[in-house]
This record gives C-alpha cells, sequence and structure tokens, in this order.
C-alpha cells in the first residue's frame, strides 16, 4: 500500500492504494510534510482532487478499493449516484436502499465512508436541511457544499 500526502483547501489530505485502486482519501487533523514525490499509483488520485479543488471536476474516474462490509459498500456505491451539487437526505438514502428503518446503519457507513470527496458522503444531510455527521468535521461539509453549489454566496463586505 502506498501513501502520499497532499495540500487542499481543507487541510492536509492523504491519500493510500495500490494497484488494485485507492483505499482511502482522508483529511488529517495535525499539520503533516507534505509528500515530494507522489507515488505513481496515486498520481491520477492527486490530480483529480487538486482538479476538483480547482473547479474543473465535477465526478471522479478512478479505480477504487476500499475495504468495507457488503452493506458499507452498498451504502457507498450509492453514495456515487449523488450528483455534484445536489444533496440528499439520510431518510432518502435508506430509500434508495431499500429499507426505511435502516437510516442508523445508512448513517453508519456514510460515517465510515473512506473515501472523503471521491464516494461524496458530504452530500448526505438531515431530512430538515441540516448540516449533520460528518467525520471531517461541520465547517468541512459546509465548505464542500458550498464549493459545489450553483449559487454562490458574494460577500456583503
Amino acid at each position: 500500500m502506498k501513501d502520499c500526502l497532499i495540500n487542499t483547501p481543507l487541510g492536509v489530505t492523504k491519500i493510500s492504494g495500490d494497484e488494485n485502486g485507492i483505499a482511502s482519501v482522508t483529511i488529517l487533523n495535525a499539520n503533516e510534510t507534505i509528500t515530494d514525490i507522489i507515488p505513481e499509483v496515486l498520481q491520477d488520485c492527486a490530480c483529480q482532487l487538486q482538479e476538483y479543488f480547482q473547479g474543473k471536476r465535477k465526478s471522479f474516474s478512478l479505480k477504487l478499493n476500499p475495504k468495507g462490509t457488503e452493506f458499507q459498500n452498498r451504502v457507498w456505491a450509492e453514495l456515487q449516484i449523488i450528483p455534484f451539487g445536489k444533496t440528499v437526505s439520510y431518510l432518502e438514502l435508506s430509500k434508495q436502499l431499500g429499507d426505511v428503518k435502516a437510516i442508523r446503519a445508512v448513517a453508519n457507513a456514510n460515517g465510515k465512508n473512506p473515501l472523503w470527496i471521491i464516494v461524496p458522503c458530504h452530500r448526505v444531510i438531515g431530512s430538515d436541511g441540516s448540516l449533520i455527521g460528518y467525520a471531517g468535521g461541520l465547517h468541512r461539509k459546509q465548505w464542500l457544499l458550498e464549493h459545489e453549489s450553483p449559487y454562490k454566496q458574494q460577500s456583503l463586505f
């Protein structure tokens, strides 16, 4: 398994993977040294993430290899269907997976998503539109949703 650290607007991001695909993309809450040379198997992922942050990319085309249960993988696959700039509620996601009573399990699987941004768990919100449950911190979830929004907020000052 190869790793690299890249700088993003939301902090240092760690990418892990190998020839079988990208296993994880996580935000670190500590200052770490950025990788000088990105391993070849991670270069495309690093490039696509930078394009996303520059506003040049709305979807990812990467070979993914996250480690999870069968149920978690189903949830993560469903997350990838949520369009750029759109959100769904945890309840809607549970319904799409065929079991409205599985809302807590769906939320738990969403929180264990190892592929930050690429599998867009940040696009899942509360039924009342509130920003809830984001492992990277709600301030990052809000930033990502604003970054993807077709309606850009202008500062009054």
